[in-house]
């Protein structure tokens, strides 16, 4: 009798001790299969480095941050479905680290419906930054700074016939507004713009379309697997130009998607690289700790967007409901995250501005 009594007083107190260990719930939809898991791997990789690092000393005001992530494969009805769960179901805090310019925007009625904050989105898009989204905060810079500087940096090494190739929906639109920008600021015109579909990409017409106009520099607009694609189909069909993309593209798992094709592919970056920032520092190390290797730039957005999110936790003052997040985050004023600042106020939640630019180099890194 006496052991029964102490097995249940142990169980007791099991379950009392699990009850006071609250979690803190932070949601995430992004496409883990389809075009673009390496990267969202890559960067949700990232991003847990950085809140296993905050959670093993004991979390925000003794919560625990626990990061539920759904798959959406990729599909914006589908990241709007599983947001919607996350928010009705699963109750989570705030939403982050989404994937993709029309997945996001399908989830955008949802913040404003259930007053949720979205934290670091993985998309720069011009349309989350402009006019200023109530309940998204920004971290990474957009996609219209990249392209605009990607265009400038191809016409001062000579290159003056230049292709834009891009998807046909609002991503695609909206990096073509900072590529126009930087042909126009070079007094040029584009030799060709080829859009395709995003769900069915088919570059047979496309890329002798691209080689018949003697393209020199072709800015490539896709996602993962997609880009390496296009980048295959434009080879085959005997384009010799320059091969440009974005920081969606900033993983090791595209690289390794390009294979023979890899070495030279100019790909934009929006962090920085040196261990000169403290930021890629720490990211470094915490992730050799875990036998992740050097970080990618991917790894670095996921892990600083993880920062601006614990940092809007922490000054909830210990009570982390959605409202007390999104009064943090509108007034957090000037955050260094580690040489690198985010400036929030209620009249902005604009991302960094950095941007540089990066080559693909023989032994498969990526190069400034």
């Amino acid at each position: 009798m006496k052991r029964q009594l102490h097995t249940g007083i142990a169980l007791l107190l099991a379950w009392v001790g699990l009850a006071a260990q609250a979690q803190i719930l932070v949601g995430q939809t992004a496409g883990f299969t389809g075009p673009v898991a390496v990267g969202v791997k890559e960067s949700s990789d990232g991003a847990r480095l950085y809140l296993d690092m905050v959670n093993a000393k004991g979390g925000v005001a003794g919560q625990k941050i626990t990061l539920l992530s759904m798959d959406d494969k990729f599909d914006p009805q589908l990241a709007a479905d599983n947001a919607r769960v996350l928010i009705e179901l699963k109750n989570v805090v705030a939403l982050f680290l989404t994937r993709g310019t029309p997945h996001t925007e399908a989830i955008l009625p949802l913040l404003d419906k259930y007053r949720i904050p979205l934290v670091g989105p993985s998309t720069g898009a011009m349309v989350l930054q402009q006019p200023v989204r109530k309940y998204v905060f920004n971290v990474r810079a957009t996609y219209q700074r990249e392209a605009e500087k990607a265009i400038a940096q191809q016409v001062s090494s000579g290159l003056s016939k230049i292709a834009l190739v891009a998807t046909d929906d609002s991503f695609g639109a909206d990096v073509l507004v900072g590529a126009q920008k930087g042909l126009q600021n070079a007094k040029l015109e584009a030799v060709g713009v080829y859009k395709f579909d995003r769900s069915k990409p088919d570059f047979s017409t496309i890329a002798p379309a691209v080689v018949q106009s003697g393209a020199q520099t072709v800015l490539l607009v896709a996602s993962g697997g997609t880009a390496a694609t296009a980048i295959q189909a434009l080879k085959a069909a005997g384009s010799t130009a320059q091969y440009v993309t974005l920081s969606n593209n900033a993983s090791s798992g595209f690289i390794a998607s390009l294979g023979a094709n890899a070495r030279g592919v100019v790909v934009s970056q929006v962090f920085p690289q040196t261990l000169a920032y403290s930021l890629v520092r720490e990211c470094a190390q915490l992730a050799r700790a875990k036998g992740l290797g050097d970080p990618s730039p991917a790894m670095l957005e996921g892990f600083a967007a993880a920062k601006v999110l614990v940092e809007g936790l922490t000054r909830t003052d210990g009570k982390p409901t959605r409202e007390r997040l999104q009064a943090a985050l509108d007034n957090l004023g000037r955050l260094d995250i580690g040489g690198l600042e985010i400036t929030y106020s209620p009249t902005s939640h604009k991302g960094l501005d950095f941007a540089d630019l990066s080559i693909i180099s023989s032994d498969g890194k990526f190069k400034r």
